[in-house]
C-alpha cells in the first residue's frame, strides 16, 4: 500500500471512529483545565453574521455560536453526530450538511468560519489544502476562530510520540486508529504565517489553545 492509500485508509478509519463514538462522545470528555478560557475567548470574538462550523460533531459548540450568529451552517462527516447536534440545538437558524471535509466544497461564503477540536485531526499532508478550503469559505473580510488541544495519553501512542497516529477505544473496547497532531501554539502560528494567514494562537492554563485571525490578502 502506497503512502496515499495508507493515509486514505487512516482517514476512513478516523471517520468510522467518530460515527461509532457519537452516542457515547460526551462520556469520553476529559476534565482538563483551561476549557473555560475557550468559551470566554469565543464569546469575546463574537462570531456574528453568517457562520460556518466545520466538523460540528454532536453540537458541543453549535449552541454557543448561535448566541452570536445570524445564521449557521454546520458540516460533519458523521450522520450520527449531526443527528445528535440537531436534536441538541433544534431547527434554530441552522443548516446541517453531511459531508467529508476532505472532499467538500462550499456553495457560498461566510463572515466567520469556526472549527472546534478538528485541526489536530488534519494530517500534515492536508494542512495547506485544508486552509485553502477555509479561505474559499470566507468573505473577503471574513474571520476564523478555532479551538483545539495537543493532549495524547501514553496508552494512545501506539506508534510512539513522534507519530501523529494514535489509538482510541469505544466503551466496549473496540479500537480505532485516528490522527492527533500535537501542535504547539507557537509552531502552529508560524505554519499559518507561512501560508499567508495572520492568526494569533493562544495557549490556555491546560492543554488547550485557541486561535483567531484572517487572511490579509483576502481582505485587500
Amino acid at each position: 500500500m502506497g503512502d496515499g492509500d495508507h493515509l486514505a485508509a487512516l482517514l476512513d478509519e478516523q471517520a468510522a471512529f467518530y460515527r461509532a463514538v457519537a452516542p457515547e462522545y460526551d462520556d469520553h470528555a476529559l476534565p482538563l483545565p483551561g476549557g473555560g478560557e475557550l468559551v470566554e475567548a469565543l464569546d469575546a470574538f463574537r462570531p456574528a453574521g453568517s457562520v460556518l462550523e466545520l466538523a460540528c460533531g454532536p453540537g458541543t459548540w453549535t449552541s454557543q455560536l448561535l448566541r452570536h450568529a445570524t445564521e449557521l451552517t454546520a458540516v460533519d462527516a458523521s450522520a450520527e453526530m449531526l443527528g445528535i447536534a440537531a436534536a441538541k440545538v433544534g431547527p434554530r437558524r441552522v443548516r446541517f450538511v453531511l459531508a467529508d471535509l476532505f472532499d467538500w466544497r462550499p456553495d457560498r461564503r461566510y463572515d466567520v468560519v469556526f472549527f472546534g477540536f478538528w485541526l489536530s485531526h488534519v494530517p500534515a499532508e492536508r494542512f495547506a489544502s485544508f486552509w485553502s478550503l477555509v479561505a474559499d469559505c470566507l468573505q473577503p473580510d471574513g474571520r476564523v476562530f478555532f479551538v483545539d488541544d495537543g493532549y495524547r495519553t501514553d496508552e494512545e501512542l501506539i506508534e510512539g510520540e513522534r507519530s501523529p497516529v494514535i489509538q482510541r477505544r469505544l466503551t466496549d473496547g473496540t479500537a480505532y486508529r485516528i490522527l492527533k497532531v500535537p501542535h504547539s501554539p507557537a509552531d502552529l502560528e508560524r505554519q499559518l504565517d507561512r501560508i499567508g494567514w495572520r492568526i494569533k494562537v493562544h495557549p490556555t492554563a491546560g492543554p488547550f489553545y485557541w486561535g483567531s485571525g484572517n487572511r490579509p490578502e483576502q481582505a485587500a
